[in-house]
């Protein structure tokens, strides 16, 4: 098995760490706030306030489960447009109490379903892009699993963007591309090898500022290894942009995405 095809067989299992545990790892006394406010709430995305070390933070998850239970209430991870919006409701209460962000990636994608574009799936996206773009309060974005299209980019315009050793990121799934390029499921493992989405090359490609390793055991036999890790580096980094005036926060934060436009003109 090639690099990529174990890192995204890693990243998929079932066992693998969620976002709550992430959360409970990381943080203290995390409290956890509902609905969008519109319409409901969604299971896949979650998120309220919490501290990290006396810093007050908040902190926005994907959500996955680990049993079929788990998994049909928060839809395997896809988030409807109303959980994009509970999480964008959750990002302007930070803002506005100028708390820094912390949101977890782990998607295989938006939820593609007839009610979900009913009620606006690509405009909650596009809104989370746009707001998160200009949010005046730092936020930090880690991937701990898939990191799939729009889906993944909705919580991931941070000031700084992170991911585990075995996340992953791209624009669709390995197999979509193999179907959509070469109609040959089958050339599957080609085709995660040519996406460069791997957490080794999203750093080369800077789309990532950081890879935090994960344990040989396993992430889900020693969640401390790496969370470890990610609370000592979030320590070091949220005071950091905290002391930043506003306006640099936001034209590097501006940066940061503008470049990667430059590169394909």
């Amino acid at each position: 098995m090639s690099d990529a095809m174990k890192s995204v067989a890693i990243a998929r299992m079932i066992e693998r760490p969620n976002t709550k545990q992430f959360i409970r790892a990381i943080f203290d006394d995390f409290l956890e706030f509902h609905g969008d406010r519109l319409f409901a709430d969604d299971g896949a995305v979650v998120g309220g306030i919490a501290s990290l070390d006396g810093i007050p933070v908040t902190a926005i998850g994907i959500q996955k489960g680990h049993t079929l239970e788990e998994n049909v209430n928060c839809n395997f991870g896809s988030p409807n447009p109303e959980g994009y919006r509970k999480a964008l409701r959750l990002m302007k209460q930070a803002e506005k109490f100028h708390r820094p962000v912390v949101t977890f990636i782990n998607t295989a994608g938006a939820f593609c379903g007839i009610g979900a574009e009913e009620r606006g799936q690509g405009e909650a996206i596009a809104r989370n892009l746009m707001e998160m773009s200009r949010l005046k309060t730092p936020i930090v974005s880690i991937f701990t699993g898939e990191g799939g299209s729009g889906g993944a980019l909705a919580l991931a315009v941070g000031d700084t963007v992170w991911m585990l050793e075995h996340g992953m990121y791209s624009v669709l799934s390995p197999e979509g591309f193999a179907s959509i390029l070469w109609r040959d499921s089958s050339r599957v493992a080609e085709a995660a090898e040519l996406m460069k989405m791997t957490a080794k090359d999203l750093l080369e490609n800077q789309v990532i500022d950081k890879i935090f390793a994960e344990p040989k055991e396993g992430l889900e036999k020693n969640l401390k290894f790496t969370t470890r890790e990610i609370k000592k580096a979030l320590l070091e980094t949220i005071p950091e942009l905290q002391k930043m005036e506003l306006k640099e926060l936001l034209e590097k934060r501006y940066q940061r995405f503008r470049k990667f436009g430059d590169f394909m003109e």
